[in-house]
């Protein structure tokens, strides 16, 4: 059995920067509905496709949490099968965390808690969504930078406005305003991404007159405007003349914050330690570049999102982490967050040539291995067989192979006997290894033939086979939780909930008895010019 770790004791290493990993093996919805402040959203029917990236050291501690639904133990016991080394299940679960601990409900909580602290501590200034308005109305000289993935962008933005993701913006911002008198407006959808970004370009020392949009896209909307749909347009890269400004602005902000620029000689040393100390090499880039090439070792973490969602790439509390961009500027002014944020990170430095090769010890791995018997194809004959899909419901509900029923992959024990008929179960997911990972837990419920799909859902799709969206439930959809920030059909009172949950998290974070580690950093940006372009 699976030894036990009490909340004080988790919250020690919290306290003491000593590494470790809370992995929340509920759904996502009632994960958002209540977790502790480090607890990272990993249901347990998505343990072996996520947990690699999340925790690349076997060695490293991991705890295990649930509310008393019975996963803890089962998601132990595959987490140790991956081959991790030291697992324990939190004593007690949420409810015994509860009476030490504050209770965080959302996701991506210590990325969105940091950013209200930003605000408090720099009084980063801002300006309600009907003086924006106006000001676009009746002023020429003004840009508006969406900070948010692009992806969202396209789906709503303010009008006028462009494509800026949060990582870009003191890289690419000295060459879209006219001059130091252009005002330059910063939007997200909520509020975090639009204060670290509008922070991140007065930490830079740009001169010109910048603001958040208060509330984003929320505020917006609350106030009654219109957004625009469908938009595509992108912050043009820099000029030769505005990289070099921008160069400037980050390493002398980094350097004020004080951000260790590495050689590839120490980033060797770390891969050596990677046995001992949990490492994290990312490339802030854009995906697009990302693709074009990159160092051995890195994974993509484009710099906005991984302020934005730090749980997301970053498993391991107390880890070490190691940027690169190619340009001097993004990879610096990322690090400059996360070492607020409390995170032991480094830069690796400008001209230094990254690794050929990564020769880490061997790092958690998983991928599906079945014999030609577990899978089925998108011609096999399919007589009196039944879908069950174990996508997130979001992507179910946009669209399943015929007659597919969504499942949750934690509940497989409980409602695989509610899928209709006596024929083969044909396990589905968006890849196939979801379904392919959870195989062994559903043959382990029925005594019918269950079988997985080839190459999942997208495979069908892609030979060209019939989709449907119409939703038949063998479980409750628990994973589904939707954002009040993102998609244009929120309830105009969820979003006002949101935001006034997010004011709120500085005296919630504030009564938590310290476990942040959070420090923002004060001190005005030195006199480094900008250009006109």
């Amino acid at each position: 059995m699976t030894r036990t770790i009490t909340p004080e004791a988790l919250r020690s290493h919290w306290l003491n920067n000593r590494e470790i990993a809370l992995i929340d093996v509920r759904e996502e919805y009632p994960y958002s509905r209540g977790h502790a402040f480090f607890a990272l959203s990993v249901p347990l029917s998505e343990i072996e496709t996520r947990l690699p990236a999340l925790i690349p050291r076997l060695a490293a501690p991991v705890a295990v949490i649930d509310n008393g639904e019975g996963y803890a133990e089962p998601a132990a016991a595959r987490i140790e099968a991956l081959g991790y080394e030291d697992v324990a299940i939190v004593d007690g679960g949420l409810a015994a965390y509860a009476e030490l601990g504050e209770i965080y409900i959302d996701v991506n909580v210590p990325s969105k808690a940091f950013g209200e602290l930003v605000e408090t501590i720099r009084h980063t200034p801002s300006l309600p969504a009907e003086e924006v308005k106006r000001i676009l109305e009746t002023e020429k000289d003004i840009v508006v930078l969406d900070v948010r993935r692009f992806e969202e962008f396209n789906t709503m933005s303010i009008p006028g406005g462009q494509s800026a993701p949060g990582g870009e913006l003191v890289y690419r911002v000295n060459d879209l305003v006219a001059s130091d008198d252009t005002t330059v407006i910063v939007n997200c959808a909520g509020r975090t991404r639009s204060i670290i970004g509008t922070q991140s370009l007065i930490n830079s020392g740009l001169k010109n007159p910048v603001y958040a949009l208060r509330n984003g896209t929320i505020g917006w909307t609350l106030a009654g405007q219109e957004l625009a749909h469908g938009r595509t347009e992108r912050a043009r890269a820099p000029s030769a003349a505005g990289h070099d400004v921008a160069r400037r602005q980050a390493r002398q902000w980094a350097a004020h914050v004080g951000v260790p620029e590495i050689p590839a000689a120490t980033l060797l040393s770390y891969r050596a330690e990677a046995e001992s100390r949990t490492l994290y090499q990312f490339d802030v880039r854009t995906p697009e570049e990302y693709a074009e090439g990159h160092p051995a070792g890195f994974a993509s973490a484009p710099g906005g999102q991984l302020v934005q969602a730090t749980d997301e790439w970053v498993g391991v509390r107390g880890a070490r982490i190691v940027l690169y961009d190619s340009d001097g500027v993004r990879a610096r002014m990322t690090a400059s967050w996360l070492h607020q944020m409390g995170w032991d990170v480094s830069v690796l430095a400008e001209g230094e040539t990254p690794p050929a090769t990564d020769d880490r010890p061997v790092v958690p791995d998983w991928s599906p291995v079945l014999a030609a018997g577990d899978l089925v194809t998108a011609d096999t004959d399919l007589t009196d067989a039944v879908f069950a899909d174990l996508a997130r419901y979001a992507v179910y509900s946009r669209g399943h192979v015929p007659g597919a029923w969504y499942i949750s992959g934690n509940e497989l024990a409980r409602d695989l006997a509610r899928l209709p008929g006596t024929g083969p179960i044909i396990l589905t997911s968006p890849d196939g290894n979801k379904a392919a990972a959870n195989l062994a837990a559903a043959r382990a419920v029925t005594s019918r033939p269950v079988r997985v799909l080839k190459g999942g859902t997208a495979a069908w799709k892609a030979q060209g086979y019939p989709f449907e969206t119409e939703a038949r439930h063998a479980s409750d959809p628990i994973d589904a939780y939707t954002r009040p920030y993102e998609g244009t059909d929120s309830p105009k009172e969820n979003m006002r909930a949101y935001i006034e949950w997010e004011l709120q998290l500085n005296a919630q974070m504030a009564n938590d008895g310290g476990i942040s580690r959070f420090r923002v950093v004060r001190g005005e940006p030195s006199d480094q010019g900008g250009i006109a372009g």
